[in-house]
């Protein structure tokens, strides 16, 4: 019997599902990780929590000027608490606009990192850092 041709070529993996953009972190010259950022194709966005509600239930005011009552999902209802000012991703419903569901919770930290680097939009850019001028830098004084 004569032996089955052996493949010549690599067979190509299966193409990988949508990968999410992320931001890298360096943090003293080495990669601690990173940071997902909102899908836009899949109408995912940015928002601030403003208010508890209670049940799994947050009022977020949204980086599109709206406010939305965000619900918690179930994979992180008791592995991630969120507070009033954390930084989230959401996707709004399709079906009633005046709700989303909370994907994900920035750290103050990761928070600050995206304000830094230009990723948040200016209506939930609430982590910007407030520079004061230097001790010994002339402030100048209206006449």
């Amino acid at each position: 019997m004569p032996d089955p041709p052996e493949p010549t070529a690599e067979p190509t993996p299966p193409p990988e599902a949508e990968a999410a953009p992320a931001a890298e972190v360096v943090e003293g010259g080495e990669e601690v990780g990173r940071l997902p950022l909102p899908r836009r194709n899949r109408g995912e966005v940015f928002g601030v929590a403003s208010q508890l509600l209670g049940a799994a239930r947050i009022r977020v005011i949204c980086e599109d000027g709206s406010s939305r009552m965000g619900r918690i999902t179930g994979k992180m209802k008791k592995k991630m608490w969120i507070r009033e000012g954390d930084l989230l991703i959401l996707r709004p419903w399709g079906f009633q606009e005046g709700k989303a569901d909370i994907l994900f919770r920035y750290s103050r930290t990761q928070s600050q990192y995206l304000a830094r680097r230009n990723l948040l939009p200016a209506s939930v850019n609430l982590f910007g850092t407030t520079e004061t001028p230097a001790e010994g830098t002339p402030t100048s004084t209206p006449s």
